[in-house]
C-alpha cells in the first residue's frame, strides 16, 4: 500500500497565502506545511511510498521534494493535473488511478489531521473502499456528508444533503484497496466526462450506485481535525497542528 495526496487545487479562498502555492504548502505551524502533516503520518504508518497530485502552482512542490523526501524519510512521484484550475477533484483522482492497484491510502492536500485517522483506516481494512468519517460533529451545509446502511456502508455522499438525515462527515481520508481499481477509476471517468465540475465523492456515489461497496470508520470523539478552506480554516489549523 501507498500513500496518495491531492493537491492540484488553486486554494482561491486562502489568498494571498495561495497566490504562487498550492493549498497543501501553506504553513500551520512554523514551518510545518498542510503537505508536511500528511507526510508525517503517512511515514508513522510506514507508508514511504507517496504519490502527489499536482496542478496549480506544481513547481512549488517539485522544488521542495528533495527536501520532503529527505525530511519525512519517504519517496515522492508526482502526477499531474493541467486541467487543476478548471476542473474539479474527480479528475485529479482519476489521474491517479494507475496506482490504485497498489492500494492507496488517500488524504485531501487540505485536510490536517493526526495519524489516528491513518491508524484508524489501517486498522478497519475489509471493505473495497473505506471511508474515514466524523460521527460527532455538528454538521451544516457545506461539510460532505454521508447516509448509511444497516452495514454502515454508504448509501449517499453529497454536500447537498440534509444535515439532520446524515451519520457522519467524510474528512478527506480513504483506503482504496486493489479490488476497488478498476471499477473505481470506471465510475471517476463516468462522473467527470458527464460534469467536469464534479468532486471525487461523486465518483464515490457512481460506484455504489453500480453495485459496489463503501465501507466506513469513524475516527472517534475529540479528534482535532479540520478542512482548511478559508482564512478561518486556516486559523484553527494553527491552532490544532502543534497538537499533533
Amino acid at each position: 500500500m501507498i500513500g496518495l495526496v491531492l493537491a492540484a487545487g488553486a486554494g482561491r479562498r486562502l489568498r494571498p497565502y495561495t497566490d504562487g502555492l498550492p493549498k497543501a504548502l501553506v504553513s500551520v505551524d512554523a514551518d510545518t506545511t498542510i503537505l508536511d502533516i500528511a507526510l508525517s503520518n503517512f511515514a508513522a504508518v510506514d507508508l514511504r511510498t507517496v504519490v502527489i497530485v499536482v496542478g496549480y502552482a506544481a513547481e512549488a512542490v517539485e522544488e521542495r521534494q528533495a527536501d520532503l523526501e529527505k525530511r519525512h524519510g519517504v519517496k515522492l512521484s508526482l502526477v499531474y493535473n493541467d486541467k487543476a484550475e478548471i476542473w474539479n477533484n474527480a479528475y485529479s483522482l482519476w489521474l491517479a488511478r494507475d496506482h490504485f492497484g497498489e492500494g492507496v491510502l488517500l488524504v485531501n492536500g487540505d485536510t490536517v489531521h493526526p495519524v489516528s485517522i491513518e491508524e484508524t483506516l489501517l486498522g478497519s481494512r475489509g471493505p473495497d473502499i473505506l471511508l474515514a468519517l466524523d460521527t460527532y460533529k455538528p454538521l451544516a451545509h457545506e461539510e460532505m456528508k454521508v447516509q448509511v446502511d444497516e452495514s454502515h456502508g454508504i448509501t449517499r455522499i453529497t454536500k447537498l444533503m440534509d444535515p439532520t438525515t446524515a451519520y457522519g462527515e467524510y474528512i478527506g481520508a480513504t483506503i482504496i484497496e486493489p479490488s476497488a481499481a478498476a471499477g473505481l477509476s470506471d465510475a471517476l471517468e463516468t462522473t467527470f466526462r458527464r460534469n467536469p465540475d464534479l468532486y471525487y465523492e461523486d465518483g464515490f456515489q457512481e460506484f455504489v450506485d453500480r453495485g459496489g461497496f463503501i465501507g466506513t470508520a469513524p475516527i472517534g470523539d475529540n479528534v482535532s481535525w479540520v478542512e482548511v478552506d478559508n482564512h478561518d480554516d486556516l486559523a484553527r489549523a494553527q491552532e490544532i497542528a502543534c497538537l499533533y
